[in-house]
């Protein structure tokens, strides 16, 4: 997987920082890409990365504050313009499809694909496809905000092949059949279970992405256990009374959420435009305090999620 951070600023923009975009592309899945909010100018940023619109085909929306949306209908135009066709999905709260319904209509954009618009009733499982599963619940926010927890499907473990030919089959297209059956038949007549020759299974990457909120028992259960865990951290820790008002989190309080979710990782997004580059140091010192395994994202870092070694 691999983690193209098109905006991490908060609220405003400044100059070193956009509003809030997160790309995650599977270039193991025959390159699909996924887009985690969509803040204003999202499309011009993208114009510095390798991230290609054709390859969208779902958007996540944590919720409809205009630095994690109002870049969305131009997505929605560049994509049509570079000639996609495919169906792309958008997800988030009540609210996204009329949104999303009137920005096209009023604009006079006319889309040359089909899009589904899902809007979030409940916390649960929200999306999926061959390759994963996405659940969504609801932060601590001042409108209804999403944040979601992405679960890649276990992958089969591999053949055993020297086990295999000791069973005196030889290779051929019946190997296949091990990865897709539960039994399989031999030419011989014998029956022979496939998980007696397959390795144990590669326990699939979680991911938490959590968007503006106040520190709350949600964000943990998301993260819980996740390999990468993006939280927004728009504060510094000396402004925790502030952060608590505008309902959203200091960089210490998203490194105790990453240490009480037992989660591997903890990248920091959402940085308020108050803070300049020393500043924003100090947020990842304060997060380290607390959860050493913590970095910065800036626009345009990328970071990469490998499958785990067998």
């Amino acid at each position: 997987m691999d983690f193209t951070f098109l905006g991490t600023g908060a609220g405003m923009p400044a100059k070193e920082r956009n509003v809030t975009s997160l790309a995650i592309g599977f270039p193991e899945y025959d390159g699909d890409l996924w887009l985690f909010d969509c803040g204003e100018g999202t499309q011009r940023q993208i114009l510095y990365t390798a991230v290609r619109l054709t390859k969208l085909t779902v958007i996540f929306v944590t919720h409809l504050h205009g630095d994690h949306l109002f870049g969305l209908p131009g997505i929605l135009g560049s994509r049509s313009f570079q000639g996609a066709e495919n169906l792309l999905t958008l997800i988030g709260p009540v609210g996204l499809k009329e949104y999303v319904e009137t920005s096209l209509r009023l604009s006079g954009t006319h889309l040359h694909y089909p899009i589904a618009v899902k809007e979030i009733g409940q916390p649960g499982l929200v999306y999926e496809n061959d390759h994963f599963q996405v659940e969504a619940d609801e932060l601590d926010h001042g409108i209804q905000s999403f944040g979601y927890r992405i679960t890649e499907r276990d992958l089969p473990g591999e053949l055993l092949v020297d086990k295999l030919r000791n069973n005196g089959v030889e290779p051929g297209p019946i190997y296949g059949d091990f990865k897709l059956k539960e039994f399989v038949n031999l030419p011989d007549g014998r029956q022979l279970e496939s998980a007696d020759f397959l390795s144990e299974k590669k326990k699939g990457r979680r991911i938490a992405i959590i968007g503006d909120t106040r520190p709350c028992a949600a964000a943990v259960r998301l993260a819980d256990h996740a390999d990468f865990l993006v939280h927004e951290s728009t504060f510094r820790s000396d402004a925790a009374t502030l952060a608590n008002a505008y309902h959203h989190s200091t960089s210490a309080q998203a490194a105790t959420v990453a240490k009480k979710a037992h989660a591997q990782k903890l990248i920091l997004t959402h940085l308020s435009s108050r803070y300049q580059r020393t500043d924003q140091q100090a947020l990842l010192t304060e997060a380290r305090k607390v959860f050493p395994a913590s970095y910065l994202a800036s626009d345009f870092s990328i970071y990469h999620l490998m499958r785990p070694h067998r």
